[in-house]
């Protein structure tokens, strides 16, 4: 029961946040994910393919959505996300491939570095 409040609270919640603090969010959830999973990669390194695929997804909508054409962002910000989520996800490969625990620094700190800068406007 309590759960169901939970989420019904999160939609809620979701529904009535800006954009960019929406972004910024869920960024800063897919950090502490992937910062769990690396700080403790012998205990939990099992759910290292779901924080990944989480991300991924993530920075997906992000490349979709800043592709568009009515994308009201400069063009020169579009190709610098645009480049950025292309590189989030050859990483994202690249440690599927190879799982170590240090290769998660660089998605957490893009996802926290970007987080941040949303949140400072």
């Amino acid at each position: 029961m309590q759960q169901h409040g939970a989420q019904a609270y999160q939609q809620t919640a979701q529904k009535t946040v800006n954009p960019r603090d929406l972004e910024a969010n869920l960024l800063a959830k897919s950090a502490v994910q992937l910062q769990r999973i690396r700080d403790n990669w012998e205990d939990q390194s099992g759910d290292l393919d779901k924080a990944l695929t989480y991300n991924r997804k993530l920075w997906s909508i992000f490349l979709q959505t800043v592709t568009r054409e009515e994308n009201p962002l400069p063009q020169p910000i579009k190709q610098n996300i645009a480049n950025l989520g292309l590189f989030v996800m050859k990483h994202t490969v690249a440690v599927l491939a190879r799982p170590e625990p240090e290769k998660l620094d660089t998605l957490i700190l893009i996802n926290k570095e970007i987080a941040a800068g949303l949140r400072s406007k």
